[in-house]
Parts: C-alpha cells; sequence; structure tokens
C-alpha cells in the first residue's frame, strides 16, 4: 500500500513528535489545501460555494473554539451561540466607529471582546463543574441573548432591529456587502481559518495546551503538579471565546451578510456547535473539521441531494430527517466510539500502516 513511512527515520525528537510526522500525512495537507485555495472557487457553483462550504468554515471556527474548552480543558459550555454573538455585534460596532479600516482586522479584533465576556462569565469554573457550569454558561446564553434584542446602541437604534453589513473592499474587491461573490467571500474565510488552526495547533501542542489537558485528565492531581487553575481555566475560556467571537463575526459579515441576530444566535446554534464537536470528537481539532463538515452539509444534501437522486423530499421532512439522523449519531458515538469522527479515521491510517497485519 501507498500509506507507509519505511525509509522515514526519525533523528530528534522534534521530528518525531511533529503534527505531521509521516511524509504521506503532510502531501494529503498540501493536496487538500490546493483543492481548497484553487479547485473549490474554479469549479464550485456559488451555490455550493455559498451553502456548504462557507457554513462550513464558520461553524469549522465555532467547533474549534468550543473543542478548545471542552475537549482539551474539560469544561463544559452551553452559551457558544452567545460568544459568537458577541463577536457579530463587536465587529458591527467596530465598522461604525471605525469605517476605514479593513474589515479583515475589524473580524479579527471582534475575537477579543468575546473573549473578555467569555473570562467573565467563565470565573464560576473555579468552584463548579460539570452539570452546574453547564447551567452557568447557559444562563449566559440567555442573558446575552437578552442584551442582543434589548440594547439598542448594539445594533445602532435600527428600526428592524438587524445588523446591516456594510461594503467593505480589500485589493479592489468587495468582501462584504452586497456586490461581494461567493467566491471571494470564501477565500477569505478560508485564510482567516487556516490562519486560526495553525495558531490553535501551535497553542494546543505547547506548554499550554498541557496545561489544559492536565487539568481535564484530573484537575486536583494538575493543580498539586503546580498547575494554578485560575490562569489556565480562565486562559481556556478566553480563547475559546476568542474563536467562536470570530466565527460569529464571519457567519454575520461574510455568510449571512447581515440578519436578526437573535435568531442567528440562539440556544439551538451553542446545541449544534456542541453536536458538531460530539459527532467530530472531543480533544481533537481534525474532529472540529470533520463535526462542522457533517452538521453543515447534512440539511443541504438531504434536501436537495435527495430530490436529485430522483428520491422527493420536502423541505419540513428533510429538517426532521436531519434531527433524527443528529440524534441517533450522537447516540452512537456517545456508547460506541466517545472520541468520534477523528477516532474512526486514526483508526483507519493505522489500518493503512499495518497492513495486511492485523491492527
Amino acid at each position: 500500500m501507498f500509506y507507509r513511512e519505511a525509509g522515514q527515520f526519525k533523528t530528534t525528537y522534534r521530528d518525531d513528535m511533529a503534527v505531521f510526522p509521516i511524509l504521506q500525512d503532510r502531501i494529503g495537507l498540501l493536496v487538500i489545501i490546493s483543492l481548497a485555495i484553487f479547485a473549490i472557487p474554479l469549479l464550485g457553483s456559488k451555490f455550493f460555494i455559498s451553502s456548504v462550504m462557507i457554513p462550513f468554515l464558520v461553524f469549522t471556527l465555532a467547533a474549534m473554539g468550543l473543542n478548545i474548552l471542552t475537549g482539551y480543558t474539560g469544561l463544559i459550555s452551553l452559551g457558544t451561540g452567545a460568544f459568537m454573538g458577541v463577536g457579530a455585534f463587536a465587529c458591527y460596532k467596530l465598522t461604525t466607529y471605525f469605517p476605514n479600516v479593513n474589515i479583515i482586522v475589524w473580524i479579527l479584533a471582534s475575537g477579543l471582546f468575546s473573549a473578555a465576556v467569555g473570562v467573565m462569565f467563565g470565573i464560576p469554573s473555579l468552584r463548579v463543574k460539570g452539570f452546574y457550569l453547564a447551567v452557568a454558561t447557559l444562563a449566559a446564553q440567555f442573558f446575552l441573548q437578552w442584551c442582543f434584542v434589548r440594547i439598542p446602541w448594539l445594533f445602532n437604534y435600527n428600526v428592524s432591529g438587524a445588523i446591516e453589513v456594510p461594503e467593505r473592499t480589500l485589493l479592489g474587491l468587495a468582501i462584504t456587502g452586497p456586490r461581494a461573490t461567493p467566491e471571494v467571500r470564501y477565500l477569505v474565510l478560508l485564510g482567516i481559518v487556516a490562519l486560526m488552526t495553525w495558531v490553535a495547533s501551535n497553542i494546543l501542542h505547547g506548554r499550554i495546551g498541557r496545561k489544559w489537558m492536565a487539568v481535564r485528565d484530573m484537575d486536583i492531581a494538575a493543580e498539586l503538579m503546580g498547575i494554578k487553575m485560575l490562569p489556565t481555566k480562565l486562559l481556556s475560556f478566553a480563547v475559546s471565546s476568542y474563536y467562536c467571537g470570530v466565527a460569529g463575526a464571519c457567519m454575520m459579515f461574510l455568510w449571512y451578510g447581515g440578519g436578526e441576530a437573535n435568531d442567528v444566535f440562539d440556544i439551538n446554534a451553542s446545541f449544534n456547535v456542541l453536536f458538531m464537536v460530539i459527532i467530530g470528537g472531543l480533544g481533537s481539532l481534525i474532529g472540529s473539521f470533520f463535526g462542522a463538515a457533517f452538521i453543515s452539509s447534512l440539511p443541504t444534501t438531504l434536501k436537495f441531494g435527495l430530490p436529485a437522486m430522483g428520491i422527493p423530499i420536502t423541505g419540513a421532512t428533510a429538517e426532521h430527517m436531519t434531527f433524527i439522523v443528529t440524534g441517533s449519531l450522537i447516540i452512537f458515538f456517545l456508547i460506541v466510539e466517545p472520541h468520534g469522527l477523528a477516532r474512526l479515521w486514526q483508526i483507519a491510517k493505522e489500518k493503512l500502516r499495518l497492513w495486511p497485519f492485523p491492527y
């Protein structure tokens, strides 16, 4: 088989601990990146890019943020949708007060406001955990969602109460607003996701990531080893909320192009991101990609893919089937494989490396 590491010798500890230690993995990553940059914008239809690829990238960022908190630190959160909303409103206000600054700068800066809010609501994690922490973050979800509706300053006193995304350009190309093409918005979003994935990978494979995983595995033992719970847990909340805030800004500015945040960043958004993490795999960056790809593309596949294959189905039926399939898979993975699709992918790779010998 082609997936072999024979002859690939590692002479340093750094080579042995590399994220992609096998040459075939690095080649595969370059192929995927090349397809994402060139093939999809050139060959993909506008509908495919707008309805499948852009939502996939947005939810990947959100799932990555929640995975940092829940998968790597072991702190559960049900307020992901609210933190995404904070990022969306922060980006909207920043573009209002500073219209001449590039919109990408404000999309990345909006996550700082979500990080600050996340730290504030993450303080209870120092005293409570598990179900009680979930309730605390759920309270944050409802409180922030109430703020999105009841504070007119957040949406610039618009009568509709909606965020109106202005048109902004980059290198002469509109990246937000009605003139922004799906291809341009997709490439901008792809660059943001690639950058933030690289940053997250470096954090998680470093000293900070090891602290988070020590707290996840056994917080009492981690504290006895000298890990301080206060900065470690609050930093996890801050980084997680930052990623969710950037995802919310990208959702509103690069996907929807405006709308009522109360309907977009509600409790359903929080549960959807949580389902992505469970199905994709807790404690795995690639699991965030798998979970986001599955959950975000499932409604579109059922609604448009089945009729294309000659199976008639209504929109309401497709929505119900989405709930049924998602719920069934959550139960399946929680019972059979708690580490989700990422673990199945890892097992498949190990089988290829050892084939034809048993794994």
